[in-house]
């Protein structure tokens, strides 16, 4: 579960988030990330899951999922950075562990491009 501090929440923050930040799709996750982001000193995390992913139930688990591999990485994130994953379709027949693996390398690819992740 992710702390009530790492989640974004507003939707004017989720549209800077993917207006401004840099873009990197992997596999069925497209992952934004925007490093100077005005917070918490906490790094923030939004998902979206459309309809196009699956129905309400389907939509739920994808998130479910996705938030749990979320919480297990946060300590990789910026502190100053809100990061928006966005579910593609496919992602629910996907397996957490996979789900997992596509995050991993979404934020490899991030910190090769110079945003502020990767650090352990």
């Amino acid at each position: 579960m992710l702390p009530a501090v790492n989640r974004l929440t507003a939707s004017a923050d989720f549209s800077a988030v993917v207006r401004d930040g840099v873009r990197i799709r992997r596999g069925v996750l497209v992952v934004h990330q925007l490093t100077a982001f005005a917070g918490p000193g906490q790094p923030r995390v939004g998902l979206v899951v459309g309809r196009a992913v699956g129905g309400s139930v389907v939509r739920h688990r994808v998130a479910r999922r996705l938030r749990a591999q979320l919480a297990a990485r946060l300590e990789r994130l910026a502190p100053e950075s809100a990061l928006v994953v966005r579910a593609l379709p496919g992602a629910c027949d996907v397996p957490s562990a996979q789900l997992g693996r596509e995050l991993d390398s979404a934020f490899e690819r991030l910190a090769l491009r110079g945003a502020a992740v990767g650090r352990s």
